[in-house]
C-alpha cells in the first residue's frame, strides 16, 4: 500500500507582483550593503531630522543653519546664556504660540527672530499693520501657504516676562500673527550671533 502524500502549500507564481517586490527589495538591500558609505550620511540626516521633529527640538551644538526665508542669515552661533535681551537681538526660542494646535509639528520647534518689543511696549494693529510704540514693523499676510486664514496679533501692551519676535521676511510666521503671539522669557533657548 502507498503512503499518503502530504499536501504541500501552494507555491506562489514566480512573476506575481508579491514575489517581484521581494525580489527587488531584497536587490536593494544588497545594493545598500554594497555601497553603505553612500547612504550612511543620508540616514543618519533622516535620523536626526526625525528625532529633531518629533522627539527632541532643542538645538545640541552651538551652530544653528537657518533654512527658512525669516532672516537673512544662514549660520549662527547659539550662546545659551542670553542674559537680558535688547531690542534688535538675534534670539532662538521654542516656539509655544497656538499654533501648534493646528500642526503639532511646531511644537517645541526652535524659532530664529529679532526681538523688536519689550516688556511696557505698545503693540497696535491699524488694518494688518502691525506697529510697536507707534512705529510700523510689519505687515500681517491675510492666510499662510496652506491657504489657512491668518489673524494678526491683538493690540496690547507687552506684560513682564515677554517679548515681541519678528523676522525679515514678509513670510516670517512671527509675533505678528494671534498663532504665534508673544515669547514668553522662558522659551528663550539663548542667543544668536549672525555669521553669514
Amino acid at each position: 500500500m502507498k503512503e499518503p502524500i502530504p499536501p504541500t502549500a501552494p507555491r506562489v507564481p514566480i512573476h506575481s507582483p508579491g514575489r517581484r517586490a521581494v525580489v527587488h527589495f531584497a536587490d536593494f538591500l544588497r545594493h545598500v550593503r554594497r555601497r553603505w558609505y553612500l547612504y550612511l550620511p543620508v540616514f543618519a540626516i533622516w535620523g536626526f531630522a526625525y528625532v529633531r521633529l518629533f522627539i527632541d527640538a532643542t538645538p545640541r551644538l552651538p551652530v544653528l543653519f537657518n533654512w527658512t526665508p525669516s532672516l537673512p542669515y544662514r549660520v549662527a552661533l547659539l550662546v545659551e546664556d542670553a542674559g537680558e535681551l535688547h531690542r534688535g537681538d538675534y534670539v532662538v526660542f521654542a516656539f509655544a504660540g497656538a499654533a501648534q494646535a493646528d500642526y503639532p509639528g511646531l511644537r517645541g520647534q526652535p524659532f530664529f527672530k529679532i526681538v523688536r518689543g519689550l516688556p511696557g511696549d505698545a503693540v497696535t494693529v491699524q488694518g494688518r499693520v502691525v506697529a510697536i510704540n507707534g512705529v510700523p514693523v510689519g505687515v500681517a499676510k491675510t492666510h499662510a501657504h496652506d491657504r489657512r486664514p491668518l489673524a494678526p496679533i491683538a493690540p496690547t501692551v507687552i506684560p513682564p516676562g515677554y517679548f515681541y519676535a519678528q523676522g525679515t521676511s514678509s513670510d516670517s510666521f512671527d509675533s505678528r500673527y494671534a498663532a504665534s503671539g508673544l515669547v514668553r522669557a522662558d522659551q528663550v533657548i539663548g542667543r544668536a550671533v549672525p555669521l553669514f
